[in-house]
């Protein structure tokens, strides 16, 4: 399986760096013997190799970054001919801010027939941010901090793996965005 993703700053290669390590762990994983292998989606890897992937992008301004969005139109044929499953990182605080799906959740999903999109909170650093995007964050008043959720993480890599072995999603509430 691979798990990708675009970020700017690091913290959702991060959550797909975790995702891969949660999804073999798992026991649904581990009893299908699950390989997951991340990747950053920049280098662009292939997906033709993979039995399924997991794909995610950071989101700024309700959007996902552009490098997800052109990989997906590439390579939309090789993904629909597999299991994908979306996942995006952005929101920040309580209540999560911005509260909306990403624009692009739906058409993305549409396009490579996803199996499900889950949006995880995520991290805003002020010192890892350009001056034009900490202006916007000011502007915005977007809450600064580490708000992501690696219980959420691992919950959903654990359903991801036993939809992928095969067995009925059991893990937690199911989640209304994915």
């Amino acid at each position: 399986m691979l798990v990708t993703a675009a970020s700017r700053h690091g913290a959702t290669h991060e959550i797909a760096r975790a995702l891969a390590r949660d999804l073999a762990a798992s026991p649904a994983g581990r009893a299908a013997g699950l390989t997951a292998v991340p990747a950053t989606l920049e280098s662009r890897p292939d997906p033709a190799p993979y039995d399924a992937v997991v794909l995610g992008s950071a989101v700024y301004a309700g959007r996902w970054l552009e490098v997800a969005r052109e990989y997906v139109s590439e390579r939309a044929e090789v993904l629909r001919g597999r299991p994908v499953w979306l996942f995006s990182s952005g929101p920040i605080g309580p209540p999560p801010h911005p509260p909306d799906e990403p624009h692009d959740a739906v058409p993305v999903a549409a396009l490579v027939r996803a199996r499900g999109h889950r949006v995880f909170p995520g991290r805003l650093d002020p010192a890892l941010l350009s001056v034009g995007e900490r202006a916007m964050v000011t502007a915005m008043r977007a809450p600064v901090g580490d708000v992501r959720d690696w219980a959420a993480v691992r919950a959903w890599a654990e359903q991801v793996a036993g939809e992928l072995a095969g067995e009925p999603a059991s893990v937690g509430a199911p989640d209304p965005r994915g």
